[in-house]
């Protein structure tokens, strides 16, 4: 967003943007002040919680997450220590404010990163040698994710989003030893507290991996753009909620193609448990006004309940 882009010439640190309450509340309330969707998430980033539990980091413009001190061997280990969560104390009061700003209308929605891929950033692309320290490093994780999801809650989030950003670089099989254990743990120790709290899961490329995903026990599947909306509905059945998945490309494409997608993958959704969102983040250099006919169109949309046809008028989807 343009808007943005001002701002982070005046703040050019992302570590300053994503660590101070006022630019974090500032900036998560930019595209809802523009284009009033259902949820405001909270600016931030899956590797805000790592200084916490011993990991320095840095995020450059141009190479993004730098990890100061690669962790590579089993003495390296011994850095990582138990979540504090007074040094994020500055997501927390992002959050209280967050539900203050948007009040009943929009839900505020909170992130972390998984295991696997906190994991992977940590070692630094290490030699297969290295697996043995991601497993442990997985082993220790999920505790001190789901007290940062459970501080996220307690701070204010509605509903959290875990990010298995390197999960689909797996084959299945080994997403199922490596990533699949640990996602299942955050979500167990997360339901002892907050019960209520709906849980999403977006692994970038996933077609290979819904059925698998399903068996975390999370609420919602986030669905990438490369899979399709029907053929990933068929597979995960009706009794969970899925999210997206309009190819973030589409955003570039001339206004009467975008509402066409987005009445197609709302149509091949069905009639309840959809989220309407990207298959992906916003690209760069998007226009904003096809950003803000995404929401126009999807809040146009109700659906008629009689038959199978779909009418689209005022808004009865969460967007």
């Amino acid at each position: 967003m343009a808007v943005y882009r001002k701002l982070a010439e005046k703040h050019p640190s992302f570590r300053e943007r994503s660590e101070t309450t006022d630019l974090i509340v500032q900036i998560s309330l930019q595209p809802w002040e523009a284009f009033h969707p259902d949820g405001v998430i909270i600016f931030s980033d899956i590797l805000t919680p790592l200084p916490a539990f011993g990991v320095p980091f840095d995020i450059e413009e141009v190479r993004g997450p730098v990890i100061q001190s690669p962790i590579r061997s089993e003495e390296g280990l011994k850095a990582l220590h138990h979540i504090d969560l007074e040094k994020l104390q500055f997501v927390g009061d992002s959050l209280k404010i967050l539900r203050k700003e948007v009040g009943e209308h929009a839900a505020v929605l909170g992130f972390v990163g998984a295991p696997w891929t906190i994991a992977t950033y940590i070692v630094e692309g290490g030699t297969t040698r290295t697996y043995t320290t991601i497993k442990s490093m997985c082993h220790t994780a999920p505790h001190a994710i789901a007290d940062y999801i459970i501080y996220q809650v307690e701070s204010g989030a509605h509903c959290i989003q875990i990010f298995d950003s390197w999960g689909g670089q797996l084959p299945p099989h080994m997403w199922e030893q490596w990533s699949e254990p640990y996602i299942r743990e955050i979500v167990s120790l997360v339901r002892t507290k907050c019960p209520e709290t709906p849980i999403v899961l977006y692994i970038n490329g996933n077609g290979g991996f819904l059925e698998r995903m399903k068996g975390t026990g999370v609420d919602v599947i986030g669905l990438d753009w490369t899979v399709d909306m029907a053929d990933g509905r068929k597979r995960l059945g009706n009794d969970i909620s899925v999210q997206g998945n309009v190819d973030p490309a589409c955003l570039f494409s001339p206004l009467p193609a975008l509402t066409d997608e987005i009445q197609r993958v709302v149509k091949c959704a069905g009639s309840r448990g959809h989220i309407l969102n990207l298959g992906h983040g916003v690209l760069v250099g998007t226009p904003e006004e096809a950003v803000a006919h995404f929401f126009e169109v999807g809040k146009s949309m109700k659906y008629d309940n009689s038959s199978q046809n779909h009418v689209f008028e005022e808004s009865k989807l969460v967007v």
